[in-house]
């Protein structure tokens, strides 16, 4: 398999998403990573599950400490977004966080650390609340951290 630092990542093909990644990505990040009322958002580009093929999405995040975390709410959908089973093949990722593109490796929250990573998540991005109560599903945080 290639690179995905090199590789050239399929993005998604339309909807604000796709205009949002596109915009990020073509700016090198200068344009994109703060979104709507100065929400920060990072690339992340996986490894697809069944086809192997690198992928390309835009997400919120939240700063804990050196490492960046994120929800894989999907807006409250009844399943998980496809990135979400990506990173659980394969954890290997690459994030672009502005102008800065770098290798990292995810992992799940624990229990014990789940109260305080959402309250940082819903203090960049309250809505996530709400997308809670419209799921039965347990919304799992996804932390990485850069490697070195």
């Amino acid at each position: 398999m290639a690179d995905l630092m090199i590789e050239t990542p399929v993005d998604p093909a339309e909807g604000w998403v796709a205009d949002h990644v596109r915009q990020y990505a073509d700016s090198n990040g200068t344009e994109g990573h703060m979104w709507q009322e100065g929400v920060p958002t990072l690339l992340l580009t996986t490894r697809g599950k069944k086809s192997g093929v690198a992928r390309r999405t835009a997400l919120i995040y939240a700063n804990n400490g050196d490492e960046y975390v994120v929800m894989a709410s999907y807006a409250g959908s009844p399943t998980h977004p496809d990135w979400y089973f990506n990173l659980a093949a394969d954890p290997q990722v690459v994030l672009q966080v502005g102008q800065e593109r770098f290798r990292a490796r995810a992992r799940r929250d624990v229990p014990a650390d789940r109260a305080r990573l959402w309250g940082l998540m819903t203090a960049v991005w309250p809505d996530y609340d709400e997308y809670a109560k419209h799921t039965t599903r347990e919304i799992p945080l996804v932390v990485f951290t850069r490697e070195v």
